[in-house]
């Protein structure tokens, strides 16, 4: 399950030190709206790491700190700082091969 969170909560939920996979995203963006479920599926094959969604329209701060200047843009967090990141939207396979690869 994707959880949204407001830049507060992810930035709780990273400082904990947990795998946490973000999907930063805006309501109004097509790409994201595609990647959603996507998301969504893959939050069940990783069920040891924490999903998280941040709307960047609400959360302006927190996507500037990470220099987010478009989205979608899929964040993976481990030990309190971000491991990887990818732009743009991925179908489920590709998404897939990029978690497996930065969540081992």
């Amino acid at each position: 399950m994707v959880k949204e969170m407001t830049g507060k909560e992810l930035d709780e939920l990273v400082a904990t030190g947990k795998k946490v996979v973000c999907d930063f995203f805006a309501t109004w963006c097509g790409p994201c709206k595609m990647l959603g479920p996507v998301m969504e599926e893959l939050s069940g094959e990783f069920e040891e790491v924490a999903f998280a969604k941040v709307d960047v329209d609400k959360n302006g701060d927190l996507a500037a700190s990470l220099n987010i200047f478009s989205i979608p843009d899929v964040f993976v967090f481990e030990g309190g700082e971000v491991k990887a990141h990818n732009l743009g939207y991925l179908p489920k396979e590709q998404m897939r091969e990029f978690l497996k690869r930065n969540l081992s």
